[in-house]
């Protein structure tokens, strides 16, 4: 769907199911036997909105109803961020490089429209060449220009002067949807590029926290403090991230039914991602479905994966890409196994040595027992890791060949 085909939608009270080819059979199995038509029919009496996909970094995609007065929430509260940091929204340029399918490439239309701003549509694929994305994308030197980016496109804009150049002229580059590397963040700092880290979900209607690109380029970590009608909170019994917003979605469809989204008595909504919360603001610790119990320790491999991360670049190690994923283990409960992508054209199993040396002081519930290398090893183009896909991809692995 083309942007203006959807606030044309919006202008007639229609809620609009967004999806990309790939999730349209199952989107279709999210409305069950009734259909599209007579579901959204009943979902009216929210006003204008949208259905949009979430959640699919647990292995499981809701589609969660998100009215459109929760999307201009979400701008508004976006918009006096912006103005705490000296912006006008009304005078940005605003870059939007994510499909509109996906909360955080819808918000930017949303913003335009609240703010009055500008707003260009990147095609995704040309950020994946970054000298061309730069000669194709030239800057206006009037006016700011806001920038949301995914780790892995920031990471690709990155490696080639051209792009990092383009990227120097942004006023902020929010990341989000994937936790920023440390190693690349240092790289960032070093560039001097206005990068804000930022958390949220579909549910929330994209962003709730962001961090000021001054306090990133000061050497703070994390996703900086709520915004303005957000709250936030680590739940004592899980440590989980907890919110709570009016801007919340009302429920996720399930075979043609809205299932109400789960919140305490007093209204707070709890992530699937646990984290802390500091002097700089929120810490996002990983994903809680995936973090494992080894022995009587609690551990995240997202954590572990970040830390091996650092240390291969301190140490000038060929590495690509890391992930930790667990096995059974009678003893200690879980273990935990680490698929290993070397750079192009080095030694895997020199590399897989020096990694095991890297972590040979890690407490033994984080050390992984095994490496393995993988060369297809990747995440998502979203910059996310299908974490059940590669579990799957282990599993054959250690059952072998048959037959």
């Amino acid at each position: 769907m083309r942007p203006e085909q959807l606030l044309q939608a919006w202008k007639a009270g229609r809620i609009v199911p967004l999806a990309s080819a790939a999730q349209r059979v199952e989107m279709a199995a999210a409305f069950g036997p009734a259909g599209s038509e007579a579901v959204l029919e009943q979902l009216q009496g929210w006003g204008p909105g949208v259905l949009v996909g979430g959640g699919g970094s647990s292995g499981r995609r809701r589609w969660c109803l998100q009215p459109l007065s929760h999307l201009r929430a979400s701008a508004a509260a976006t918009g006096t961020w912006l103005a705490a940091q000296g912006l006008e929204p009304a005078a940005c340029l605003h870059l939007n490089p994510l499909p509109l399918h996906h909360v955080s490439g819808l918000l930017p239309l949303v913003r335009s429209q609240q703010w009055g701003c500008g707003v260009q549509q990147v095609e995704p694929a040309l950020l994946r060449q970054p000298q061309q994305a730069a000669a194709a994308l030239p800057l206006p030197t009037d006016r700011p220009v806001l920038l949301s980016l995914v780790p892995t496109q920031l990471q690709r804009l990155m490696a080639a002067a051209p792009g990092l150049a383009w990227l120097r002229q942004m006023a902020v580059i929010w990341v989000g949807g994937a936790p920023l590397p440390a190693g690349l963040a240092e790289r960032a700092r070093r560039a001097g590029l206005r990068l804000a880290p930022c958390y949220g979900a579909t549910e929330t209607a994209a962003m709730v926290c962001a961090l000021t690109p001054d306090h990133f380029l000061a050497g703070a970590s994390g996703c900086g403090q709520p915004l303005v009608d957000v709250q936030l909170q680590i739940d004592a019994a899980s440590g989980a991230i907890a919110v709570r917003a009016d801007r919340l979605s009302p429920g996720w469809l399930e075979a043609g039914r809205l299932q109400p989204l789960p919140r305490n008595g007093a209204g707070w909504w709890c992530s699937g991602d646990g984290g802390e919360l500091g002097p700089d603001g929120l810490l996002v610790r990983g994903r809680l479905d995936g973090a494992i119990h080894s022995g009587a320790e609690t551990v995240f491999p997202e954590e572990l994966e970040e830390r091996l991360l650092v240390a291969a670049a301190l140490a000038g190690l060929p590495l690509q890409a890391v992930l930790l994923l667990p096995v059974n283990d009678p003893e200690w409960g879980q273990r935990l196994v680490a698929l290993v992508r070397p750079l192009a054209g080095a030694d895997p199993e020199a590399l897989l040595a020096q990694l095991a040396t890297c972590s040979q002081a890690w407490p033994a519930a984080e050390r992984p027992q095994r490496w393995v290398a993988c060369g297809q090893l990747a995440p998502t183009v979203g910059g996310k890791w299908q974490r059940h896909c590669w579990q799957q991809w282990l599993a054959s692995l250690e059952a072998g060949p048959m037959g």
